[in-house]
């Protein structure tokens, strides 16, 4: 079988690899646009205490957290062993306690059919103080163990290496659609024209851009995320746990005594690949409020990505109606490195008609045309260029 992938952040290059492992002759197509989600962001692994209340989501989530241990073990078959993923635990440090109370009773409910949570525990500000240093002094925190830390770029460079191992072609460029009626049967690279049995958009928020010009309205927009680096060189930051104040923002530590603090959220901004003085100032304040110890940190780099929001806040996985053979895997927000390689394994087996382990359902794709005609026209164009190559 002949897939084509567009976009090689976390969830195209997980599809990939996956797609390449079951024998699939795989191209790998991705332009490096500047504000890549996945080379921005920062992740923590830590589901089971979170506020979300999208039961459909959070098995997404939790089943990403899960598939973590799977995922080194298959990278390992391949070599590749240089993931940046770490169990450091997580705190949970929201701002009282009626809501620490809420968080440990989730964490516990869930942990109940998800041993890899690890043992759960209250800690009292001290003792907090002791896994975080720089943490707030009267701070109580709840501790997941199982959370961990993963570097977002070098997972992903590690699922794209792993996937040219296995004979996948990897292709800097520009991709357009190409469809026969209702069919899609390829995409061409500046200029070149790759046929494929089965073609996946996984471009992030670039996606829509894609997709519009056959004619299918995917309501995915873009949303600037700011991302701040500190550091104090001399710092054992190795196995500091991961940060969760409940809220939008986060603190995670790397082992080069770095710690990063994000996330800025900035709706409606589409591709305006800029640090901006309020969204630093957002992060950094929301940050320092939890952990005022790094205020004397060095301010060592300010990372700008561009997160997929869905139209209803859910991941779109599957194919997408009305085109035959075209596949879309997007929509992951802001949990993109929690639930990334996994989505790009389910991906992986819808694409190849085997039943899928989670059910994809409730991530359905659904195809907004702007119009009936005008999807068809723009069908027939790219279909025709397609013929005359």
């Amino acid at each position: 079988m002949n897939v084509v992938v567009v976009g090689a952040g976390i969830l195209g290059a997980s599809a990939a690899y996956h797609l390449a492992r079951e024998g699939c002759k795989v191209t790998l197509v991705d332009r490096a646009d500047e504000g890549r989600a996945t080379a921005a962001g920062a992740g923590i692994v830590c589901p089971w205490g979170s506020a979300t209340e999208d039961a459909a989501s959070y098995q997404l989530l939790a089943a990403g957290a899960r598939y973590y241990h799977h995922l080194i073990a298959l990278l390992g078959e391949d070599g590749e062993h240089d993931l940046g993923y770490a169990r450091v635990g997580g705190l949970y440090v929201p701002p009282d306690a009626r809501e620490l109370d809420a968080a440990e009773r989730r964490a516990r409910a869930r942990a109940a059919d998800a041993p890899e949570a690890g043992h759960i525990a209250r800690l009292s500000p001290a003792e907090a103080c002791a896994l975080f240093p720089p943490l707030r002094p009267d701070q109580p925190a709840l501790f997941v163990s199982g959370g961990a830390r993963v570097d977002g770029r070098r997972v992903t460079a590690a699922l794209r290496r792993a996937a040219v191992k296995r004979q996948t072609r990897w292709l800097c460029g520009s991709a357009e659609l190409v469809c026969h009626g209702d069919r899609a049967v390829g995409v061409r690279v500046d200029g070149e024209l790759i046929q494929a049995d089965g073609v996946l958009v996984a471009a992030g928020a670039w996606a829509p851009n894609i997709l519009a010009r056959i004619g299918v309205h995917l309501a995915v927009t873009p949303q600037r995320g700011q991302i701040v680096h500190l550091r104090l060189p001399g710092t054992d930051t190795a196995r500091w746990p991961v940060l969760l104040p409940l809220s939008n923002y986060y603190l995670l530590a790397f082992e080069d005594a770095r710690v990063v603090v994000g996330a800025s959220r900035e709706t409606n901004s589409g591709f305006d690949y800029r640090t901006t003085a309020q969204g630093v100032a957002e992060v950094l304040n929301a940050g320092l409020a939890v952990a005022p110890g790094l205020a004397a940190w060095t301010l060592h780099e300010i990372r700008i990505g561009f997160r997929p929001i869905a139209h209803d806040n859910r991941p779109k996985l599957g194919p997408v109606p009305g085109v035959d053979n075209l596949f879309v895997a997007n929509g992951l927000g802001p949990s993109g490195l929690t639930m990334g390689p996994y989505s790009g394994a389910l991906i992986a087996e819808a694409m190849l008609g085997k039943p899928c382990k989670l059910a994809l359902a409730p991530f359905a794709v659904i195809n907004r045309h702007a119009g009936e005609a005008e999807a068809s026209s723009r069908r027939s164009d790219v279909s025709d260029a397609g013929r005359a190559h």
